[in-house]
């Protein structure tokens, strides 16, 4: 396809292919023992595009991806580029059955997957006509390193519009089927320029890749580091000590987290972390879901010089808002207001904008929007504006500087005798019980009342419910009409790839 641009288009291989000229030999991923050079990951790059061409898929084909945190997610990605193809990341926690929504609906050409998952999308594949392709092997399917090395070195060239999608993400499906978000070239390449002005990636920097790369944010923090120079270490299943090995023995300095680690950092003990040699970390920045403003605290105080960075955005939209360091103990419980290049709209049910000290829903105008909604022009009307301005249904409410605060989301707002309730605001002041590690608030049908305020709470180890307890604890900071009346306990909270909480999963009081 013909570019728009003036200039070289935009494209998320680039950067790969930029930095295996400039910078060679230096190290560009780390998984385990194993490791690629940049002269390595483009070659390899190389190669998987050109065995994608070999297999005669044809340019614009849609190319599906069941690829953990590993070595090779980052030349799979650069592959399909180079080869002018679109990538579907697949969940590898789907079931069967959510596994061949996405390859049919997405009307995937081939798929690339891990062996141990290749069970995930065999029945789909097979029934689609498509080839597979398994890294470490896998019975019916196509060896990938065997494609590889029989494929040619030399990258292609196609000429790919910088805003066709490098990728079709879909969401994770917390409402209804999941949507196909299409992320285009532009989007991603200056989400990742921005990242390094904002966070200094580039030569010399280690970042570590915690949040899976099948979903939107995890792939943007980890492909990143290649895009701009620096090197990526894979972090190929969460767990807070292996974490925190992998930032002590290779000198991380930069770590993308959602709310949900920070809390399972904090169960290891102030000393178990205090142990590690974390001297080169100097930047965390959290995303996905609220970061309750007592969790911030500990993380700015167990992690002292280390700059905390609280993010806001979508799938839809990318990166929306930025909460910097600077203003983390001044404005608590704010994302914090419009990341570079983006503008920000909150208006009220009519429309009407709410100025600052007002609550509505929060629209946003950035490069990094999606294209749209893959074969939904349907929803993708529905939440985009004449003007290009696009909402994921969040309410916010802006305070007097014009700091964003997420308060909850349009279809999460509990409208309880005619008055708006929003469950981040009592979900906030709950987690600062000391019996509290988080708490889910949900509306439940009332004859009375329309909707009633309910509580579902995961306790901290050894402690039982006093709901008594916890309902003076939220007289303190809430109207009595904010109060849950009913309360309940769980284990954990049910979450999707992104960390963010499923609430229509969460069981209701009884």
């Amino acid at each position: 396809m013909t570019p728009t641009a003036i200039g070289a288009p935009l494209n998320i291989a680039n950067g790969v292919l930029e930095f295996a000229r400039a910078t060679p030999t230096v190290l560009a991923v780390q998984d385990g023992e194993r490791s690629l050079t940049y002269r390595e990951l483009g070659e390899r790059a190389a190669r998987w595009a050109n065995a994608l061409n070999d297999l005669g898929l044809p340019p614009g084909a849609h190319v599906a991806v069941c690829v953990g945190n590993r070595l090779e997610h980052p030349e799979i990605a650069c592959g399909v580029a180079l080869a002018a193809m679109t990538m579907i990341p697949v969940n590898p926690r789907y079931t069967p059955a959510e596994a061949r929504f996405v390859l049919e609906h997405s009307e995937a050409r081939a798929v690339v997957v891990e062996g141990a998952l290749a069970g995930l999308v065999a029945d789909a594949a097979r029934d689609s006509g498509i080839p597979v392709v398994a890294l470490d092997g896998a019975e019916g399917a196509l060896a990938y390193d065997a494609l590889l090395a029989a494929a040619s070195p030399v990258a292609p060239s196609p000429v790919v519009d910088e805003s066709e999608p490098f990728c079709i993400a879909y969401t994770s499906g917390t409402t209804g089927q999941p949507k196909g978000v299409m992320i285009s070239h532009r989007s991603r390449t200056l989400t990742f320029y921005q990242a390094a002005a904002e966070w200094g990636l580039g030569n010399g920097r280690v970042s570590l890749a915690v949040a899976p790369m099948y979903h939107g944010a995890g792939f943007a923090f980890a492909y990143a580091p290649v895009f701009t120079g620096g090197t990526v270490v894979m972090l190929p299943k969460w767990s807070p000590e292996a974490m925190l090995d992998l930032v002590e023995r290779h000198g991380v300095q930069s770590v993308f987290l959602v709310p949900a680690h920070a809390q399972m950092l904090r169960a290891l003990g102030a000393e178990a972390i205090a142990a590690r040699d974390l001297s080169r970390l100097d930047t965390l920045y959290f995303n996905a879901a609220a970061l309750p403003w007592e969790l911030k605290q500990w993380v700015m105080e167990t992690f002292p010089g280390v700059a905390v960075h609280e993010l806001y955005g979508s799938t839809e939209s990318g990166i929306i808002t930025n909460l910097r360091p600077v203003d983390a103990t001044r404005k608590p419980g704010s994302v914090g207001q419009p990341w570079y290049m983006t503008e920000v709209r909150v208006v009220d049910a009519d429309g009407a904008p709410v100025g600052n000290g007002g609550t509505g829903e929060l629209y946003s105008r950035s490069p990094y929007l999606m294209r749209g909604y893959f074969k939904n022009p349907e929803a993708t009307a529905a939440c985009t504006t004449d003007d290009g301005f696009v909402t994921c249904g969040d309410l916010v409410r802006l305070d007097d500087e014009g700091y964003v605060h997420i308060v909850g989301r349009t279809k999460d707002m509990i409208v309880s005798g005619g008055v708006n309730v929003y469950p981040r605001e009592i979900e906030d002041v709950l987690a600062t019980h000391p019996d509290v590690v988080e708490a889910c608030v949900l509306g439940a049908p009332s004859e009375t009342w329309g909707e009633e305020v309910v509580a579902v709470v995961v306790l901290a180890a050894g402690r039982g419910l006093d709901a008594d307890a916890l309902v003076a604890h939220c007289r303190e900071s809430l109207a009595g009409f904010k109060i849950p009346r009913r309360w309940s306990t769980i284990g954990a909270l049910p979450r999707n790839a992104a960390g963010k909480v499923v609430k229509r999963d969460v069981p209701l009081p009884a």
